[in-house]
């Protein structure tokens, strides 16, 4: 299986669990993952953003390949245009 193959096949809950095995270091069931499983679980996550995912996230690979960084203006615009979720008086 090629790498290509690897990434198709692969399904949102199961990159899911990849990123977030990678975020905290550890599987699911809470067993620490190995460097060689850190390093390979990265790649697919890396992958699966720029090949499927195809987000314009900050901080996650684009399309191209390359990181997307973006500017303090451009994070708080995108998260003015958000709307609001609960706003209350106190």
């Amino acid at each position: 299986m090629n790498i290509e193959q690897l990434v198709a096949g692969m399904t949102p809950e199961i990159f899911t669990n990849l990123q977030t095995a990678v975020e905290t270091g550890k599987w699911a069931n809470g067993e620490t993952l190995s460097d060689e499983q850190k390093d390979n679980a990265l790649q697919a996550v890396m992958l699966y953003q720029a090949k499927i995912a195809k987000t314009n996230e900050h901080m996650t690979i684009g399309e191209n390949g390359e990181m997307v960084h973006k500017s303090k203006s451009e994070l708080r615009r995108e998260l003015s245009e958000e709307s609001e979720i609960f706003r209350t008086k106190l």
